[in-house]
């Protein structure tokens, strides 16, 4: 047997937005079930997302601490963004980002994994690059507003940062998920077997 996700629509019999707000909506579906049942389901719809794990020459990532409200937590992450148009190019928002936030550029791009954040509860699709040949962004950095106001930024050793997520103390889902996709690409076929930067994505199709 093959272990691989697949795509699969159940029928929807009704649905509605109960509510939309600056950057996702709430949605609830009336799903038919395989026992002839059809049964309510709410939640999230997304953009989708990107983000960043800027590796350095010293072998340091590249994070910010940022106030994130829902879990009442200042977090160190990986720089990461919205999807903020249909369709937009996956590749082109990591950079965005990775400037807005680290005023930082990459010379080496190459996908390093993608997950569903939620899918219990949300369709938000995050596709995780590494980012490599760093070096300071060319022209004035980008004025941050609001939470992004207050980050810290940090480069930290790969090896303290897996002793931190496996001990509890780092709980972002992209940074997690980063460092250890990093750690077990090296200890398998290795960096230059990881999908180019302009791999198709399914959850999110774009135009190169």
């Amino acid at each position: 047997m093959t272990i691989k996700d697949t795509a699969q629509a159940w029928e929807i019999r009704a649905t509605e937005t109960p509510f939309v707000g600056k950057k996702t909506s709430v949605r609830t579906d009336e799903v038919l079930m395989p026992d002839g049942s059809v049964v309510r389901r709410d939640y999230q719809v997304h953009p989708g997302s990107v983000a960043v794990l800027a590796l350095d020459d010293e072998d340091r990532v590249l994070l910010i601490k940022q106030y994130r409200h829902p879990v009442r937590q200042k977090l160190w992450e990986i720089p990461a963004g919205l999807l903020d148009v249909p369709g937009e190019n996956p590749l082109h928002a990591a950079q965005r980002e990775l400037y807005e936030e680290a005023h930082v550029k990459a010379e080496d791009w190459r996908v390093l994994t993608d997950v569903y954040t939620t899918p219990g509860g949300c369709d938000e699709a995050v596709r995780v690059f590494l980012a490599r040949g760093l070096s300071e962004a060319d022209g004035e950095r980008f004025e941050v507003e609001d939470e992004e106001a207050d980050m810290e930024h940090a480069r930290v050793p790969v090896d303290e940062l897996v002793r931190g997520v496996l001990a509890g103390e780092l709980h972002n889902n992209c940074l997690v998920v980063g460092v250890l996709a990093l750690v077990a690409a090296r200890s398998g076929e290795g960096i230059d077997a990881l999908r180019p930067a302009q791999a198709p994505w399914p959850a999110r199709p774009f135009e190169a």
